[in-house]
């Protein structure tokens, strides 16, 4: 597999990067992942948009720029015989001496990684099930609002509990966070409906802001159905009459299943059956990515 280091193509086992890169020795560094419809990024604008906020952040100087972005994804799929592919669009901090800098960042390192999309249709996608996880979420590492960084041990370790613990392969392990509040899956935002409303823990709560995340709280609106974003326990989502999750490669994936730390059943949802809300949701929000149209 071919990927992008720096704007040149190049194969994947003869990129390097420096054994001083920061982004290696103090996990400075942020990604986007996202996926194309027909050779074409999806919200590629939003996800540009939250990766310089967050290099900005950080004082690594980059800037994305949404055009160049699509241009040299354009030129990676080509080269990998693709048309559409899963992507992650990482930058590192770049080498620097060894000790922890108070200044800018001014050479940092563009790596962007493609791989074959498993074959999925909204109508035909299996349901999930949600395991609560006994690991807590890590807080936002600048201390208000989390960034997709290189910091990424809380998750792996969380996926290792589920692992250990015997959960299935369709299960998503639910993040807690230190104050006990719903926060979000291990590569998952969360939602559910009661009573016709929507609810998504606040980012106050500690989840990603995802960009498929603002997308669905977008659609809600324009569905003109209530949405409230706040601080809840697991026995909200437990009493939900639909529960679904969202990341930007999966799009919107059906809870049917709640369980607690023990893998026992705490709460059952119709997420899955035809002509639920998530069902919709699903179809609607894969009929617009294959129009390509929002920014």
């Amino acid at each position: 597999m071919k990927l992008l280091l720096n704007g040149e193509i190049v194969e994947e086992n003869e990129a390097v990067i420096p054994v001083s890169d920061h982004g290696f020795l103090y996990g400075m560094g942020l990604f986007e992942t996202f996926r194309t419809y027909g050779g074409k990024p999806w919200l590629l604008e939003r996800h540009a948009a939250r990766l310089g906020a967050g290099l900005r952040e950080l004082g690594i100087a980059y800037e994305p720029d949404a055009a160049r972005m699509r241009e040299a994804l354009a030129r990676l799929l080509a080269a990998n015989g693709m048309t559409d592919a899963y992507v992650r669009w990482s930058v590192s901090a770049g080498s620097e001496i060894l000790g922890l800098p108070s200044g800018t960042y001014r050479r940092p390192a563009e790596i962007v990684h493609v791989k074959e999309l498993a074959p999925d249709k909204p109508g035909t996608r299996a349901a999930k099930t949600l395991r609560l996880l006994k690991l807590r979420r890590s807080g936002p590492e600048n201390g208000s609002f989390r960034l997709k960084s290189f910091h990424f041990m809380n998750n792996i370790l969380a996926k290792r509990e589920l692992a250990a613990a015997g959960a299935g392969p369709g299960t998503e392990g639910l993040f807690l966070n230190g104050a006990g509040h719903v926060c979000e899956g291990i590569v998952s935002n969360v939602f559910w409906l009661r009573g016709g409303i929507l609810f998504t823990p606040s980012l106050e709560c500690g989840p990603l802001p995802g960009i498929t995340r603002g997308f669905v709280l977008e659609m809600a609106a324009g569905f003109g159905v209530e949405v409230r974003e706040g601080a809840f326990r697991l026995d909200d989502l437990a009493r939900a009459d639909e529960v679904f999750m969202t990341n930007s490669v999966q799009e919107i994936v059906p809870v049917n299943l709640l369980e607690n730390e023990a893998g026992e059943p705490i709460g059952r949802f119709r997420s899955d059956e035809a002509g639920s809300l998530t069902r919709q949701w699903m179809a609607a929000y894969r009929a617009q990515a294959e129009k390509g149209e929002a920014r």
